[in-house]
């Protein structure tokens, strides 16, 4: 049986793996529920209870988190448009030896969502940058996706941009690993469309509201996944995709259109032999050379 946790266990987990620096601070980076406020850790709960500030994406949106487990700290807005100007403020407290969180809306913090800038200048200055692992929305999908969990490429945000959106699409299509993607409720669908489009009918899997009330897993070929979204009025909910890597066994033959796109570019950028060209996109997109070849010539 296993019998919960006391205060006394949970004070020395927290503290192993300190060391003491009396005039130096830590910069926590704490996971936060995606959905569900009671998949928060204990020692979430802890170091936001510690420490003298936390640096919130959305202040109003963790003030609710907050309140449920009845913390009282000063919060300070840590997001896109503000990250690169907080930075200094936050280096300045670290180094007088203060303890500062750093929560995003939903889930790990920097996957997807901002702190990138503050944690690189946080390494660089020599300040401690300490992980309070947690929930993840690309994690808890990919362990209930039914696909391969051996080795996956987290992609997040694709461009919105349609052009490079595809590129970007286009250049995945000989990973072998399980891809795995966020889209909004408004986009999934056209989403859908392209990677059948570009990357062949695969095994996929949409997560829907993971975690909350009306959490979802949409199983099967992309094709079908998209018949199912498309009969409904709208989609609601953040989503996150999980398709199958390409099968590097039988590797499929990449769209004519979407080739003969990456072939020009080649072109406009490289002054190499149609021979030498050819294997090194061959190489790259996973398709093989005669084909490449082929079509090189037919568009010089």
């Amino acid at each position: 049986m296993h019998s919960r946790p006391t205060d006394q266990d949970l004070n020395i987990d927290l503290d192993r793996g300190r060391d003491d620096h009396p005039l130096q601070g830590t910069l926590y980076v704490v996971a936060t529920p995606i959905g569900n406020l009671g998949d928060i850790t204990f020692r979430a709960v802890e170091t936001l209870g510690r420490v003298s500030m936390i640096a919130a994406e959305d202040t109003r949106h963790t003030g609710k988190l907050l309140a449920r487990y009845q913390i009282k700290k000063p919060l300070v807005s840590c997001h896109d448009h503000n990250e690169t100007q907080r930075i200094d403020e936050f280096i300045v407290r670290l180094n007088r030896g203060e303890e500062i969180a750093l929560v995003s809306d939903a889930g790990t913090p920097l996957v997807s969502d901002p702190g990138f800038e503050l944690i690189r200048a946080c390494t660089q200055a020599g300040i401690r940058v300490i992980p309070i692992p947690g929930p993840c929305a690309a994690v808890a999908g990919l362990s209930v996706s039914g696909l391969a969990t051996d080795s996956f490429l987290f992609v997040g945000f694709l461009p919105r941009k349609a052009g490079r959106r595809r590129e970007r699409i286009e250049a995945l299509a000989g990973e072998g690993a399980t891809l795995v993607f966020y889209e909004s409720p408004r986009r999934i669908l056209p989403l859908l469309g392209e990677m059948v489009e570009i990357l062949g009918d695969r095994p996929g899997m949409v997560a829907r509201e993971i975690t909350k009330i009306h959490e979802e897993y949409l199983r099967g070929n992309l094709s079908e996944i998209m018949a199912t979204l498309g009969s409904r009025e709208s989609v609601r909910g953040e989503c996150s995709l999980f398709v199958a890597g390409a099968d590097l066994s039988h590797p499929p033959l990449m769209a004519d259109e979407a080739l003969d796109r990456l072939i020009v570019t080649a072109l406009e950028d490289s002054n190499q032999r149609t021979g030498d060209l050819a294997k090194e996109l061959a190489k790259k997109f996973k398709i093989p050379k005669k084909v490449v070849y082929e079509r090189i010539l037919a568009l010089r």
